[in-house]
């Protein structure tokens, strides 16, 4: 007998299909990693102390909550969407007291949420720039940043409750969200977000409260867009509303036009709205979007938004190198979505990207030193870029600190049946597999190092699979859709072994599945081509024509003039180059350099000849430049003396 269900119930039944693969989330995991564990305690000192003392010291962020909440006199003071820079800092500081306790950044981040709650008016609004400038003219200018400001608030809440437990700031952003709720939706006054962020927090919110109201907001937010219902509202800050995606309703939308940031948010957003509700509208449009974001539009190292006049997309392939935008909050963003692409598919291509852009677009945004960083991220220099102590618009500090800080977020997935593994971190997760609590356990040393070695250890006998990302750069294919690609096959393959028996996986959505009855001390052996590749582009990206890029794991390299006598334009790469790799502990907090001997060239005294001369240059991880002061780089090596561009 066949059964046939009512079609309103199919979306009820896709959605509780897809919510079967959650993330781990970060307070259940520990990180012991040699790369990154420094990185997340350095955030959680010089990191957030720098984001502290600008926040509340060299600039009026925390001033004006003061003043708002009458412990302090004066007038506004900033830019009108200083307050979410509060917020992304409180997130960062809620993920930092999870992987390392800390009263006394606790007790200032107490300090903070008590003078946001005394900030916050009767009716839940909380916006020190209106507030001070005139609370009759709040909600009149859709392209003013009261959401996206109330959208970090909420992000912030979220991540401090789960941390601490404390509800304080929970309920200031609860308040702030029932207010929106009575003031837009079906029946209410429309709302175009001019930056949206509101959406993917409402989603944090529903599931941190269970209140469906809040993802039903989150999905009107959506659906507003497209439909000219910003006619007869202001929007100071464009005339195009392609550059905030309105164009087309969301679901109409296959490709990625305007501000990155923006984008990436709402991307984030619809994901979410589409793994919880079972939309297809979304989930095809993400798609969509997606594959022209990731065929077209994105750099090398998952950068994305080429265009400094709209810190955003312009056309295809329109990919310069030196002067490449890619705004950090834009990578760290391309890391939100593509985790959620990932819940809605289960398809590890997206943790191919999100690797990609979290290693080095996002990464290299932030310096060795902790507290010095990088707005946009060019993948070449004359000399002339230099690291940044603070912004007048200051998102990307807290931004790239909020996303190293909650690093565990996006290590594993679970459902009752499996869990997997998406990044290659040293950490540990308890997890339960039905009713059977397990311990899973990674060592490696990557990026360094292919070598990953997996303890499985559950309490008692236990069926269920164990799901290892095959990383594309690992499998040959450097990034979905061919952008990039290997100039030759990897040397190696990826092997798999289970208690040191070689282990015949079966692959799934880009993941080895390792399915069996697992048992105290079982052990997976991981091991990870670590070649050294050289990558091209498509013809269609003229910036890259005639030159090549190193890659080895996750990592993009660069040659950077520190390294190299000053010097990163006046060599060429040719075919069959013969490479070697170093670990230096010493050079830039350790890292494995990449050496070759190449024809560089130097002009003749004459001004008209070039002399070339054989020299040994030395490449770098992207993320780890200009943290020797500035000189000049390159991502992108020229094949030929012709291709040379002698801008040194």
């Amino acid at each position: 007998m066949k059964l046939i269900l009512p079609l309103v119930l199919l979306p009820f039944l896709l959605s509780a299909q897809l919510k079967t693969i959650e993330p781990v989330s970060f307070s259940e995991v520990t990180i012991t990693d040699n790369f990154w564990k420094p990185r997340i305690e350095q955030v959680a000192t010089t990191t957030l102390e720098a984001c502290i003392y600008q926040t509340e010291v060299k600039t009026a962020r925390i001033r004006n909550f003061e003043i708002v909440g009458g412990t302090r006199q004066g007038k506004f003071e900033g830019i009108f969407y200083d307050d979410s820079d509060v917020f992304k800092a409180l997130e960062a500081i809620a993920y930092s007291l999870k992987n390392k306790p800390n009263p006394t950044l606790e007790k200032k981040a107490d300090e903070w949420i008590d003078k946001i709650a005394a900030a916050q008016q009767k009716d839940g609004y909380i916006n020190t720039y209106y507030t001070l400038n005139g609370l009759d003219k709040r909600w009149t200018d859709m392209s003013m940043h009261e959401d996206y400001n109330g959208g970090h608030l909420i992000e912030a809440a979220v991540a401090y409750y789960q941390a601490t437990g404390k509800r304080k700031l929970l309920d200031v952003s609860i308040r702030f969200a029932d207010h929106f709720d009575s003031l837009f939706g079906p029946g209410k006054r429309h709302w175009v977000t001019g930056h949206q962020e509101l959406e993917l927090a409402l989603v944090k919110l529903y599931k941190a409260t269970q209140n469906k109201k809040y993802l039903d907001m989150a999905k009107w937010l959506l659906d507003e867009r497209g439909h000219k219902y910003a006619q007869g509202y202001t929007w100071t800050e464009w005339k195009d509303t392609a550059y905030a995606q309105d164009v087309k309703p969301v679901k109409e939308q296959t490709e990625i036009t305007g501000h990155a940031v923006r984008a990436m948010y709402m991307y984030t957003g619809a994901a979410d709205v589409a793994s919880l509700t079972g939309d297809e509208g979304y989930m095809k449009a993400m798609k969509t979007v997606w594959e022209d974001v990731v065929h077209r539009n994105m750099y090398i190292t998952g950068g994305i938004g080429s265009s400094g006049s709209n810190e955003g997309f312009s056309i295809d392939y329109d990919l310069p190198n030196e002067q490449a935008y890619c705004e950090t909050c834009a990578s760290v963003g391309m890391v939100f979505w593509n985790q959620r692409m990932n819940l809605l598919t289960g398809e590890s291509k997206y943790f191919d990207v999100l690797e990609r852009s979290l290693y080095n677009g996002a990464l290299d945004g932030l310096s060795l030193s902790g507290d010095k960083f990088f707005y946009g991220n060019p993948l070449a220099s004359n000399g002339k870029h230099f690291r940044r102590e603070w912004f007048g618009t200051a998102c990307c500090p807290a931004n790239i600190a909020r996303l190293v800080s909650s690093l565990g977020d996006y290590i594993y997935n679970k459902s009752n049946e499996a869990v997997w593994i998406n990044l290659y971190v040293s950490s540990q997760t308890k997890l339960a597999m039905g009713k059977t609590p397990v311990l899973i356990e990674q060592k490696s040393n990557y990026p360094w190092d292919g070598e990953v070695i997996v303890a499985v250890n559950p309490e008692k006998k236990s069926k269920f699979s164990v799901m290892l990302r095959l990383p594309g750069w690992a499998t040959g294919e450097t990034v979905p859709g061919g952008l990039y690609h290997f100039e030759k096959a990897a040397n190696s393959s990826i092997l798999v072994k289970v208690n040191g028996k070689d282990f015949a996986y079966t692959a799934d959505k880009g993941y080895a599945v390792i399915a069996r009855e697992w048992k105290k001390g079982d052990v997976i052996s991981l091991s990870l081509p670590m070649d050294v590749n050289e990558v091209s582009s498509r013809e269609t990206i003229k910036a890259n024509e005639g030159r090549i890029a190193l890659q080895r794991g996750p990592l993009v390299y660069c040659v950077e003039g520190a390294d190299n006598d000053g010097q990163a334009w006046n060599f060429v790469v040719p075919d069959n180059t013969q490479y070697t790799i170093t670990y230096n502990s010493g050079l830039l907090k350790g890292i494995v350099t990449i050496q070759a001997n190449v024809p560089a060239v130097k002009i003749g005294a004459d001004g008209l000849s070039i002399n070339t001369k054989t020299k040994t240059i030395t490449a770098i991880p992207y993320y780890s430049w200009c943290n020797r002061g500035s000189n000049p780089m390159q991502v992108w090596l020229p094949r030929k003396i012709k291709d040379i561009k002698l801008n040194y």
